[in-house]
């Protein structure tokens, strides 16, 4: 199968939304109390719309706010070109072979875009004129940036890299920006930093969804990201060369800042606290390095693209890039007969943290199952602030946690079944990193590993499962379908 991001900009995909009811618009919110609220409320619901804030009370009618953009099931296949009806671990299967077929294309620089309608430069500087949300009750401030794509360039190679790191805004053109140790953006703002110099940046807040998706994906260290999204849209994404730091700029954006990071020594401020996606306020109030911001560019009626991070909620639920990103792991580690893998409480993609992730094979020798709980440690996407990875047989599915849970309660055996593996890569943002740990600079956890599978060394021995065989059931079904829908069961 062939997946692009058809939408070249985050307006096409909201018109696009609307033409098939996943939209919905909300007028006269307040940025304090209700748009933060509203966005979790409704994102609890499995089956729920991208929300449109419009006429915010305080702020120019047409300057809008758009949030729950993929945190949907339809939305994000919508976003991908893909199938919805498709079962989740089908999506999962064609992301990541997709994903083998890589071939980036560098993007395609103009002269304008509708970034460029209206361009603003030192005092005229204000950002406090865009309504950026409060979108959780005891956050430090307000949050332009939770789907922003910031943009720098390594000083050394010239590539150019793309993340999505928050931003909160201090005053009219003093942003704070937090990224945690080990991300792409904070080892290029250090090399500048390294060499006494500020980090140049430009950061958007509202782009097209090849873009957005990609700002958050586990992209190879030195592959631009812009190069990646072309790839995804199969067309060169168009960009404007940044009049003040010479940094590609998405032409499409909805608003897009220039400026530059100074070292923490010469100026940093309290950031936060944030409600961030383990689902914790676990960061605090601290200070944190910042964006001067120099230039403004933004489109007419420009509208802020909003990615909260929500309490993790099985319901909210887009598609799992990172399920899909550490089955290609294990595959690149020659991991055989991996049948499916999916992760719970995780971030929105794989260049997010993974904290319980259920792998399930076929196994076909001693040491196969703990194997394949090894390899997501160690690799890009399940390094990250990890906890559990659980593996389970081919029998269980990996995105019905019920027969997950059924599997370690029946399959494992505490004393023998799990292990403990320490020192590995975590973040201040770690609900369950203590304080003095944080203090010290170690910022380091552990992970279990759950073999819930049936031991191989007696597995055919192990006693068989008490339910109905797949053929059976198939013939059972089609036998009995009128009656099984006359019950109106759903199933």
């Amino acid at each position: 199968m062939t997946i692009i991001v058809a939408f070249k900009d985050l307006r096409e995909f909201i018109e696009k939304a609307r033409e098939i009811g996943q939209l919905h618009v909300v007028e006269g919110a307040d940025l304090d109390d209700d748009v933060g609220s509203l966005t979790e409320i409704v994102a609890e619901n499995e089956i729920h719309p991208m929300l449109l804030f419009e006429k915010i009370k305080g702020y120019p009618e047409k300057f809008r706010v758009l949030s729950d953009i993929l945190t949907s099931y339809a939305r994000t296949t919508l976003a991908l070109g893909m199938n919805p009806n498709l079962s989740k671990m089908e999506v999962v299967r064609q992301w990541k072979e997709h994903v083998k077929t890589l071939s980036p294309i560098p993007p395609k620089e103009v002269s304008e875009g509708p970034v460029t309608q209206n361009i603003e430069s030192g005092g005229q500087v204000d950002l406090l004129k865009f309504p950026a949300p409060k979108w959780h009750e005891k956050d430090g401030g307000r949050y332009i940036g939770t789907a922003s794509a910031i943009i720098m360039k390594d000083p050394d190679t010239g590539w150019v890299n793309i993340g999505t790191y928050r931003c909160q805004v201090h005053d009219a053109n003093t942003l704070g920006i937090y990224i945690s140790p080990g991300h792409h953006g904070r080892i290029l703002r250090e090399k500048y930093w390294s060499k006494g110099e500020s980090c140049p940046v430009a950061a958007t807040f509202g782009q097209d969804p090849a873009i957005a998706i990609t700002g958050a994906y586990a992209v190879p260290y030195g592959m631009s990201e812009l190069d990646f999204a072309g790839w995804l849209r199969d067309e060169p994404i168009e960009v404007i060369k940044g009049p003040l730091t010479g940094l590609p700029i998405p032409a499409t954006a909805e608003i897009a800042i220039e400026g530059e990071i100074p070292p923490p020594e010469k100026e940093s401020r309290v950031e936060g606290p944030f409600g961030e996606w383990p689902g914790y306020y676990a960061h605090g109030a601290m200070d944190e390095p910042v964006i001067r911001v120099k230039s403004v560019m933004y489109r007419n009626d420009p509208i802020i693209a909003g990615s909260p991070p929500l309490k993790p909620h099985l319901r909210i639920l887009g598609v799992p890039f990172g399920a899909a990103a550490i089955w290609n792991q294990l595959e690149e580690m020659a991991v055989p007969d991996v049948r499916g893998v999916w992760t719970y409480a995780s971030s929105s993609a794989s260049g997010g943290g993974q904290p319980f992730i259920v792998i399930s094979i076929k196994q076909r020798y001693p040491g196969h199952a703990k194997q394949a709980a090894m390899v997501p440690i160690g690799g890009r996407t399940g390094a990250y602030l990890g906890r559990y990875v659980v593996v389970v047989d081919e029998d269980i599915d990996p995105t019905n946690l019920e027969e997950v849970v059924w599997a370690i309660a029946s399959r494992s055996e505490p004393a023998e079944s799990i292990d403990i593996v320490r020192g590995t890569w975590s973040t201040y943002i770690d609900p369950r990193m203590s304080p003095g740990k944080k203090a010290s600079g170690d910022i380091t956890n552990s992970r279990a590993i759950i073999l819930a599978t049936r031991p191989y060394e007696w597995i055919n021995e192990f006693p068989p499962v008490n339910a109905i065989d797949p053929e059976t059931r198939a013939k059972a079904e089609q036998k009995w379908r009128a009656e099984l829908d006359s019950m109106n069961l759903h199933s």
